[in-house]
């Protein structure tokens, strides 16, 4: 990660974290830390999500009522549950920020033989 977007990641953050503020224990919370993880995963989306934080209508809250509005339509009876993977689903969707980048494994130390390559 560069520099810049060392920058971009902590404002984003910031940014989020501003959001939340007062809404501790909440499903605002909790979205806006699913939200966090994917920009510390992504740069590229948290360079995204920190344009549209400042859009009337983009918020930590109005994503949330996304994720209410799908639990709202999948509950059974009294009963609601979205899976992370769900959430993050509708969270990439709301901030436009496409599917997730698999993650690559970390490259062996030097001098290090996996006994796993001669399989």
């Amino acid at each position: 990660m560069n520099e810049i977007q060392k920058e971009t990641l902590e404002l984003v953050l910031q940014k989020i974290t501003a959001q939340q503020t007062g809404k501790e224990n909440t499903a605002v919370f909790v979205v806006g830390e699913q939200l966090k993880d994917i920009c510390r995963r992504e740069p590229d989306s948290a360079a995204l999500v920190l344009r549209d934080l400042d859009v009337k209508g983009m918020s930590v809250s109005d994503a949330e009522k996304k994720i209410k509005k799908y639990a709202d339509n999948h509950k059974t009876g009294n009963f609601a549950f979205i899976p992370p993977d769900a959430a993050e689903d509708i969270i990439r969707e709301f901030y436009g920020l496409g599917g997730a980048k698999p993650e690559e494994p970390p490259a062996p130390a030097p001098g290090i033989i996996n006994l796993a390559d001669f399989l």
